[in-house]
């Protein structure tokens, strides 16, 4: 008998040829055959059992005993047909059915449209789009067979509101449709005959050139149903003898084509749409509404676009006399009767261009004046001044575009407005077609939020609502080029001869070039020599890196700088005193964002940009030997300092910046300096333990030549433990605190030590102490008595006196 261990079972479990396999019970029913006939007491299936441990089938009632296990173990039942096994072979498997999908027209039309276009004004600039294409395509097909536009000579657009029935009817005399094309184009959701035709002018070599067509995603005009439940299409087309009328509803599955048969509204070409708008859109209707609509999205379509407006001229009109006065002039018949008028406005109605301003950028750059430049920018922007510099220009090759930008003259929203990324500055076109000047830092990051202008893009990879920017590598592109020319128009106004242009432009966005320092690394060397600073040499001009680095001494390897709040505390700041005496140029960091702004530049024309107001400041002129005599002398004293202020200070060390100040206190190399941990206190809300990690080592740094720490040496020398030299490094440390720009812990404290030592400098320097009468007798006696001294009289010597 065969009885297999633990470890066996285990081998035979891990076998790649004998791999475990339990099948699963299940009956398979075949068809009857001959040789299976005799065995119907076992049914049309035989059981057989499968084995993890055998390679071979195994009947049922065959025995288990040799294997001495039980039958449940590593094992089931599968019952198989042995004639379908047998016939398996020659009969093929049954052909798979073919079924189309089913769905509410209805619906998807209506996910369709509400998921695509997040605007509903966005229908009328679809339809119009549409007409567009339409009349492109006549003009296109024209070429080669003037006879498809004879019947209308005239290519426009003209769109009329019916307010007080809510109904709205735009027409053109484009290519109109054939009742086949009613079927395919609106029949067919997302079937654009625009590309269609696009491809014929592919496929058609000869009838190559530029196009000007739009729409190409076929759902346009179904953004119709988001303002009407039922849209009626009439076209005609000049191949065509008929007039068709194809008519929908929003919440129908089906539509209607029929015939036009009533001679009113017969047209001789193009398209009629009919929206009846719903009952809460029946404002798009209002004529005021629908003009304005066409000039914010459909202003620079290249065929004229009217709207059924409302006019009225002035006129003179006679005023019927009054009875009275008639009665008194008929008495006076020498007075010369006049007729009475009054002015009254006509109204009537007509139709009014409403896409009058041409698209200025398509024009070359040559032919445009500065003139045309400035009142294209005043009326698109509404604005009333002119802009301080404009940019025209065409890109091509990977990505095409045309852009026209400006530099606007003031900050709209304010000189300290840096953080507004959201804005409507640049207004995106395709092909003349607006689409949106809602962005968020896709073609401008948000420190050139204040440029404005219009991009016109061919191949702007835009989803089918026209309104929602991918973000795609042709963007990223775009973005990266037109970044570029707003550098170079701004570049423009810093080198341009007038130098009052660039000091408006750094009065209103100056702050904005500096928010690009911190954000956009990629463009410091075209951000850099922008920028403008007041400095020691210059305290009421600012002056650019360029003029900085051109005022260098030839020994000078670093710009100097120093961040104050003001120009007034940054030129009598300590830290400078050194360098004003080797008449090197400091740079005045005023503003708030100054000081990040320059550190993360780091350096210009490799060199580094270094705060004096920092330890292991090196000026290049340093003597080792009289360091080292220095240090000898007063290396002691400054551990006594150290040993006195404790932890206020991480070293006490000699000062190498320092001529006329007995002391000053620096910040370390990596920490925050003095007005950035000011700026720090102020943003926090009053709550300063969460930046106390983030305050910078302080080191107090002395001036070995000044009779004060001359005096405190000599203390140190004497009695190291005097109350009064110890006071007096308390208050000179207070003193360098506030010197430096550092806020004190205790302003009241500081202000006793300051009257305390006030109190013993002047004691008895303007009064005296009160005098006895007995003393004041005693003086008077002495003061007598050296009066009545004895004159000598000068003698002759060897003839000298």
């Amino acid at each position: 008998m065969l009885r297999l261990s633990k470890r066996s079972v285990s081998t035979f479990l891990r076998s790649g040829e004998r791999s475990f396999r339990v099948a699963a019970a299940a009956t398979s029913i075949s068809r009857s055959s001959p040789s299976s006939a005799t065995d119907s007491r076992r049914g049309d299936t035989e059981s057989r059992w499968y084995s993890s441990l055998t390679n071979r089938k195994c009947m049922k009632n065959e025995s288990l005993a040799h294997l001495n296990m039980k039958t449940n173990w590593f094992m089931g039942y599968r019952y198989e047909s042995s004639a379908a096994a047998s016939d398996s072979s020659s009969q093929a498997p049954p052909p798979a059915e073919k079924f189309e999908y089913q769905a509410e027209v209805s619906r998807l039309m209506d996910l369709i449209v509400n998921s695509l276009y997040s605007n509903k004004e966005v229908f009328l600039r679809e339809l119009i789009s549409n007409a567009s294409d339409a009349l492109d395509k006549l003009r296109y097909l024209s070429v080669t067979n003037p006879e498809l536009s004879k019947d209308a000579a005239d290519l426009d657009i003209r769109i009329y509101a019916d307010k007080e029935n809510g109904v709205i009817t735009l027409t053109d005399s484009g290519i109109g449709m054939t009742r086949q094309e009613l079927v395919d184009c609106l029949g067919t959701i997302a079937q654009s005959g625009t590309a269609k035709f696009l491809k014929a002018l592919k496929d058609n070599k000869d009838a190559g050139g530029d196009n000007n067509l739009i729409g190409q995603f076929g759902v346009g005009f179904y953004s119709a149903f988001l303002v009407a439940d039922r849209v009626t299409v009439s076209t005609k087309s000049p191949r065509s003898d008929k007039q068709y009328v194809w008519e929908g509803e929003a919440d129908s599955s089906s539509y209607t084509i029929k015939e036009e048969t009533d001679p009113q509204l017969i047209i001789p070409r193009g398209t009629r749409i009919t929206l009846h708008l719903k009952r809460d859109d029946k404002g798009f209707a209002d004529p005021e509404r629908i003009q304005k609509l066409v000039k914010n999205y459909s202003q620079f379509v290249s065929f004229p676009i009217y709207t059924w407006q409302e006019k009225g001229y002035t006129k003179e009109v006679e005023v019927d006399d009054d009875p009275a006065e008639s009665k008194k002039d008929d008495q006076d018949d020498q007075t010369e009767r006049k007729k009475k008028t009054k002015k009254v406005v006509e109204r009537y109605w007509d139709w009014e261009l409403t896409n009058e301003t041409q698209p200025i950028w398509l024009r070359n750059s040559k032919e445009v004046t500065t003139e045309e430049y400035n009142e294209f920018y005043r009326k698109t922007f509404n604005e009333y001044l002119d802009p301080l510099a404009s940019s025209h220009f065409t890109t091509e090759g990977e990505v095409e575009f045309r852009s026209i930008l400006y530099v606007p003259p003031v900050s709209p929203m304010g000189k300290d407005d840096v953080v507004n990324q959201k804005t409507k500055n640049i207004r995106l076109y395709v092909k003349r077609v607006f689409i949106s000047d809602d962005f968020d830092g896709e073609l401008f990051p948000r420190y050139l939020s204040f440029i404005k202008g219009v991009v016109d893009s061919h191949d702007l990879p835009l989803n089918v609502s026209r309104e929602i920017l991918q973000e795609s590598r042709i963007v990223r592109i775009m973005k990266k080029r037109l970044v570029k020319k707003a550098f170079d128009m701004i570049l423009g106004i810093s080198l341009s001869e007038n130098r009052e242009d660039y000091e408006k432009f750094w009065d209103n966005f100056g702050k904005h070039l500096k928010l690009g320092c911190i954000e956009d690394r990629e463009n410091h060397k075209r951000i850099a020599p922008l920028l403008r600073f007041f400095s020691s040499q210059s305290e009421n001009d600012m002056i650019s890196l360029d003029e900085y680095v051109e005022n260098m001494k030839a020994e000078q390897k670093a710009i100097y700088y120093i961040a104050s709040d003001s120009v007034t505390s940054a030129k009598n700041a300590p830290f400078l005193e050194k360098l004003m005496e080797k008449e090197l140029e400091v740079l005045y960091l005023v503003e708030p964002i100054d000081e990040v702004a320059i550190q993360s530049l780091k350096s210009y024309k490799d060199k580094d940009f270094i705060d004096i107001s920092k330890e292991d400041l090196d000026l290049g002129d340093k003597n080792e030997e009289k360091e080292a005599a220095v240090k000898k002398e007063f290396g002691e004293t400054c551990d006594w300092i150290k040993k006195r202020l404790g932890d206020k200070v991480a070293s006490v060390q000699i000062s190498s910046r320092l001529s006329s100040s007995p002391c000053v206190l620096v910040s370390g190399k990596f920490g925050w300096s003095a007005n950035m941990e000011r700026l720090m206190k102020a943003q926090s809300a009053g709550d300063t333990t969460s930046l106390e990690f983030m305050k910078g080592r302080r080191v107090f740094e002395i001036n070995p030549e000044h009779s004060i720490i001359k005096n405190i040496n000599a203390a140190y020398r004497t009695n190291p433990n005097d109350e009064d030299a110890m006071r007096a490094i308390d208050l000179m440390y207070d003193a360098a605190l506030v010197s430096s720009g550092f806020t004190p812990e205790n302003p009241a404290e500081l202000g006793g030590k300051i009257y305390e030592m006030m109190g013993i400098a002047l004691s008895g320097k303007w009064s005296s102490p009160e005098i006895q009468p007995q003393q004041q007798h005693m003086a008077h006696s002495h003061n007598a008595e050296l009066l009545e001294a004895e004159v000598v009289e000068p003698v002759e010597l060897d003839g000298k006196k």
